[in-house]
């Protein structure tokens, strides 16, 4: 099993993660790390072995300082301005359920995290040169520690900058979502279920457990889920899978019916709900996301089929390495579980319907969804020739109803007789 994957993490192992992820958990970690650096600049100076004797350094801190704690401030405040103006940008123009990945996106939390860590580090130094604290050399060792903090904050400016002319576009975050995605694929593809073994028939009278509030299943801990049931001898049957809407009426868990209560809480405690869903074990979600890119590309408002044609190129290659993790598929590491098996026909329902429908007049998005399709068929007929011939048959049929020129829909029929399997 691929241990190193985020499929594959714990619970609390995800959960750290997911944590981490926050924008103010980096913010924070600089900002202490900077408030550190200056106030052992007081307590060091004592300890210092020689005096470098640099008057002008030790006395030009103060002004350097001053400089830094007005410029970082405004710095911060113009970089959260472009940092919100690309999440709305995202949300009015791509698509909601992008931002994530922006606010993920540890260039902008180290920008913003540096500049503020920056902001108190001078202030702290400004403080504590006004309350007499550094001695001569405490005030050496702090002018050094801003010279390497003003490396640091050009260095992160100059990435800022490099990173300002795509952050938030369109083609950008096609890409974010298209990275992703593909975790979730090739774990998939890797070990199938989670590590699970195929699903079985479940045996009469086995216990029903539920999901304790209402939500998106994120996370499954198939490993933990695993251990419980080697514990006890158990057969435990996974039956939703992340990304599945459950509440406390629907069945997430079945095991025999002689489990006991705590067994049947520490195994639901091995399923994470949620309010939204996420990318890690959920490949159909990073799927959705990157077909919603594509319909509001091809909504009237927006009218670009070049977005469009983007997100299908898109889709292929996270397809195409898809097939390339089933072809190195690895033996279901987890005995003791069974679980229902990815969908291939769901997974490009999901992805080519939405695009197929909203650019149902547009032609140029037919073909290249057709030349897509074939080209998935033909790298994997076991894999995905069925489904791709659904829905060769569903754009011809679209074609025929929205096309107005004959000579278009002419143009899609030949090419999906080209393409038939």
């Amino acid at each position: 099993m691929r241990d190193s994957s985020v499929s594959f993490l714990g619970r609390t192992a995800w959960l750290l993660r997911q944590f981490r992820k926050q924008i103010w958990v980096r913010a924070s970690a600089f900002s202490g790390a900077a408030v550190l650096v200056a106030l052992l600049a007081a307590f060091a100076g004592p300890y210092l072995p020689y005096d470098p004797k640099l008057t002008l350094a030790a006395g030009s801190v103060d002004h350097i300082l001053n400089i830094l704690a007005t410029s970082m401030l405004a710095v911060t405040t113009f970089s959260l301005s472009i940092m919100v103006a690309a999440y709305s940008a995202a949300t009015s123009n791509v698509t909601p359920r992008s931002t994530k990945l922006l606010l993920a996106d540890p260039v902008a939390q180290n920008t913003l995290a540096t500049f503020v860590g920056s902001f108190l580090f001078s202030i702290v130094g400004i403080i504590g040169l006004a309350a007499g604290i550094y001695s001569g050399k405490g005030r050496i060792i702090l002018f050094f520690a801003t010279l390497i903090v003003l490396l640091v904050i050009v260095a992160t400016l100059l990435r800022w900058i490099e990173q300002l002319g795509k952050f938030g576009r369109v083609g950008d975050t096609i890409r974010r979502v298209e990275q992703a995605t593909l975790p979730a694929f090739r774990d998939a593809g890797h070990v199938p279920r989670l590590g699970a073994q195929p699903a079985v028939a479940i045996p009469d009278g086995a216990q029903s457990i539920h999901a304790a509030r209402c939500g998106v299943i994120v996370h499954i801990d198939a490993a933990k889920i695993n251990s419980i049931a080697e514990d006890h001898g158990l057969g435990v049957h996974i039956l939703t899978m992340p990304g599945t809407l459950v509440h406390p009426t629907r069945p997430i868990l079945k095991v025999p019916p002689s489990t006991d209560r705590k067994v049947r809480d520490d195994l639901r405690a091995c399923v994470t709900v949620a309010d939204d869903r996420e990318y890690e074990q959920d490949p159909r979600f990073g799927i959705i996301v990157l077909s919603e890119i594509a319909s509001r590309a091809l909504s009237p408002a927006v009218n670009d089929p070049g977005t469009a044609i983007e997100v299908l190129g898109a889709g292929l290659r996270v397809l195409l390495a898809f097939a390339e993790a089933v072809d190195e598929r690895e033996e279901a590491p987890f005995p003791n579980v069974y679980a229902p098996d990815l969908e291939v026909a769901d997974i490009f329902a999901s992805f080519f319907n939405p695009i197929s429908r909203d650019g149902g007049g547009i032609v140029e998005v037919q073909i290249r969804a057709l030349a897509v399709l074939e080209a998935l068929a033909a790298r994997a007929p076991s894999l995905f020739q069925g489904a791709a011939s659904t829905q060769i048959a569903h754009i011809v049929e679209r074609s025929t109803q929205t096309l107005t020129m004959a000579h278009e829909r002419l143009m899609i029929q030949s090419r999906a007789r080209q393409h038939v399997l």
